[in-house]
């Protein structure tokens, strides 16, 4: 059966400005134009617009989504599998925040009683689905699952009090790594004490601390373009300046 860009967008539930859009970028061209100019579409472009809002609904970039799609080793079945362990994963966590709001409305009306580690459960492992989403491959085939997955789960049994005070670990790490940055000195007091600070928070992550590790993780700051752009958002340099700055305080040789 064969579409125009009208009766794709219905059928999709997206506009045809989008549709026009896509064809723009090359992630999504008509099979042709037909004698009056209209596009049309084929069985080929629908099944490539299901993969493309496949992956905009697991929150993947269009850039991304063009380079996935357009690789001559893009697997269309593989690809379906992979969305649906990832739509099966998102339930998951979608039941588990909608139990935890059943609970929380329960105990407002004096039903029952929640704990305080049953209050934040949803949102830790919405944390950790974020992170593996994002970085569990590399993480994973660096130190390898069982680290990971204890990591994992030091996260899912932290106390309320432990939450506030990474988060408070956090932001004092990012008020003096900025400080040490204009300084431009890795080698200075405030630099290590950015160091410091980085492993205090690495400890409410990881269940074993090593200098080697920790090394290694801020070497990965500086290779991983997610990394480097999350530190240099503020002030570019500052994944090269940390990662420097954590070498000298571990003892790293380079």
């Amino acid at each position: 059966m064969e579409y125009t860009v009208q009766k794709l967008g219905r059928l999709a539930g997206i506009s045809t400005r989008t549709l026009r859009y896509y064809d723009e970028i090359n992630i999504l061209k008509p099979a042709r134009i037909n004698s009056s100019g209209y596009r049309i579409y084929g069985q080929a472009e629908v099944d490539t617009l299901q993969q493309i809002l496949f992956f905009r609904e697991l929150g993947i970039s269009l850039e991304k989504i063009k380079e996935i799609i357009t690789s001559p080793n893009f697997n269309s079945a593989k690809a379906l599998k992979e969305h649906r362990e990832q739509l099966l994963d998102k339930r998951k966590q979608l039941d588990l925040l909608i139990e935890n709001v059943e609970k929380s409305i329960a105990t407002t009306e004096g039903r029952m009683t929640m704990s305080d580690k049953e209050k934040f459960e949803g949102f830790k492992k919405e944390m950790i689905d974020e992170n593996e989403k994002k970085y569990g491959k590399e993480v994973r085939e660096k130190y390898g699952d069982d680290v990971v997955n204890k990591s994992n789960q030091k996260v899912l049994n932290m106390t309320e009090e432990q939450h506030k005070e990474v988060t408070r670990l956090s932001d004092e790490l990012t008020k003096t790594l900025a400080e040490a940055f204009k300084a431009g000195d890795p080698t200075s007091e405030t630099a290590q004490k950015a160091a410091d600070l980085h492993k205090q928070w690495l400890t409410f992550y990881w269940s074993d601390y090593s200098k080697e590790a920790h090394a290694g993780l801020a070497q990965m700051y500086v290779d991983d373009e997610r990394f480097r752009a999350y530190y240099d958002k503020e002030q570019p340099g500052t994944a090269e300046f940390l990662r420097d700055a954590i070498h000298i305080y571990t003892n790293h040789k380079k």
